[in-house]
């Protein structure tokens, strides 16, 4: 029994990688129609979140059944690195061939590198359990899911496209303090006035402007995370 309990996170984190890999499959559909009226991008769009959903929840089980594990960990951020990092790629990698980019779209696999990079210093730096250095993974597939919609109806021109995707990679990597959307104390505005402002920002600019509205959120998330630093 306790092999089987052991066991049911890293099922749940199978599935993250799972959902992660279909995105990456139906990338290469991006705008062909393949599952109930959805485009490939779209469907991509649905596997990222539904990879969301259970890398939330194989922690929340972990530590509910006391089964968190360094197995448990390592395939969490391999899983990781494939949902929120090769996935999102793998959407704007095809969309930059189809609006005409030829070689330079291979430019979006500095993605799924620089996504590693991050990963491998989260996974052996102690001082990331409240705040993060520099921008979280899963933050770099929201941005390109709110980017990649907006650039399927509204070609970018390339030189911005790769310019977002050079900040992107350098901000994972980079040594900002980034502040947990976790709040322990709720009724605490003083310390929790960034999360709030955050999270009324983001519904908000998801409501006036659909999905393209996860960019703008995670780039003031980033800018949140630079002023709460300097106060």
């Amino acid at each position: 029994m306790n092999a089987i309990r052991n066991n049911i996170p890293n099922a749940i984190t199978s599935l993250n990688l799972l959902f992660g890999s279909m995105a990456c499959i139906a990338a290469f559909s991006c705008f062909d129609t393949v599952c109930g009226g959805l485009k490939g991008y779209e469907l991509a769009f649905i596997c990222i979140a539904l990879s969301a959903v259970a890398d939330f929840f194989d922690g929340l089980v972990a530590r509910l059944l006391n089964a968190v594990s360094g197995i448990g960990k390592e395939l969490d951020s391999l899983a990781d690195l494939v949902s929120f990092g090769l996935a999102p790629a793998m959407i704007l990698y095809n969309m930059m061939l189809d609006h005409g980019a030829g070689h330079w779209a291979l430019v979006a696999l500095l993605l799924p590198v620089f996504g590693a990079l991050r990963l491998a210093r989260f996974n052996v730096d102690t001082n990331q359990a409240t705040t993060f250095t520099g921008v979280p993974i899963p933050a770099n597939a929201i941005f390109w899911i709110g980017f990649t919609a907006w650039y399927a109806t509204y070609p970018t021109p390339l030189w911005m496209t790769i310019l977002a995707i050079v900040a992107m990679s350098l901000l994972m990597v980079c040594n900002l303090r980034m502040f947990s959307l976790k709040m322990h104390n709720l009724s605490s505005l003083k310390q929790n006035w960034a999360q709030y402002l955050q999270v009324i920002a983001t519904v908000a600019l998801v409501i006036v402007m659909g999905l393209p509205g996860l960019a703008p959120a995670i780039m003031l998330y980033v800018l949140l995370s630079v002023i709460k630093k300097e106060k």
